[in-house]
């Protein structure tokens, strides 16, 4: 009987440190995505192709969503405008989110590409 509650709690124990393993796992993979930016735009967009590589030149992670092809990235990023303010009457491409702050190319482009360091 004895050596069977101490396997019980023994499982128990390891049970509950492994749950807990996991969800620091997954806490810091959530944080680390958040980290990645995010770019919003078309391929059909030049100012967006030449600043996926702008991105690839820097050795800056991004991850890219086509609005054109890709409706629930087009949600996300008329949600997070909304959030943030900005209006979507005169859109430019790319959106970007970096690290939760969004923002528009509707500066001259060169800036706009400094703004991404």
């Amino acid at each position: 009987m004895k050596k069977s509650v101490v396997l019980f709690f023994f499982c128990m124990f390891f049970a509950s440190n492994n749950l807990l393993s996991q969800e620091t796992q997954t806490k810091t993979a959530t944080k680390s995505e958040n980290k990645i930016m995010i770019v919003y735009g078309s391929d059909e967009c030049h100012h967006c192709t030449d600043t996926k590589k702008y991105l690839k030149e820097n050795h800056i992670e991004f991850v890219f969503y086509d609005i054109d092809k890709n409706q629930e990235a087009l949600k996300e990023m008329l949600f997070k405008l909304k959030q943030a303010n900005i209006s979507t009457n005169n859109l430019s491409i790319p959106v970007i989110d970096k690290q939760g702050m969004i923002f528009t190319n509707n500066i001259p482009f060169e800036e706009f590409l400094q703004k991404l360091k």
